[in-house]
């Protein structure tokens, strides 16, 4: 991912998490607020009580995978914040797509299809 689309700054997540809509699931959390930019931003997070840094990474880089595969149906302009959380590291990978297009729809980042 280009270092341009990802969300690196302390500032940038706090505002996210005090101004920004969310939606939970059991695997994750999503945080999602418009930005002024024609593009998405990604800000991926795993605590330390998922684990060791080999599970951290593991669920980081299955969120990264799963937003990846489902940017071309989201809106633009919006910076989205996924927080990993424990059943992250152990669910199927099917559960974690549809839960995540279940936060996406909640939060009306989905592109409308005729």
């Amino acid at each position: 991912m280009k270092a341009a689309v990802t969300l690196k700054e302390n500032y940038e997540f706090r505002r996210l998490y005090q101004k920004g809509a969310s939606a939970v699931c059991p695997t994750m959390v999503l945080y999602c607020r418009k930005n002024r930019l024609g593009h998405n931003r990604l800000g991926l997070v795993s605590s330390t009580k998922l684990g060791h840094a080999v599970v951290r990474n593991r669920c980081r880089r299955r969120l990264r995978e799963v937003y990846r595969l489902h940017t071309p149906e989201l809106k633009q302009g919006y910076d989205i914040i996924l927080v990993a959380r424990v059943r992250t590291a152990h669910a199927p990978w099917p559960e974690i797509q549809k839960q995540f297009l279940k936060l996406c729809r909640k939060l009306d980042l989905l592109e409308k299809t005729q």
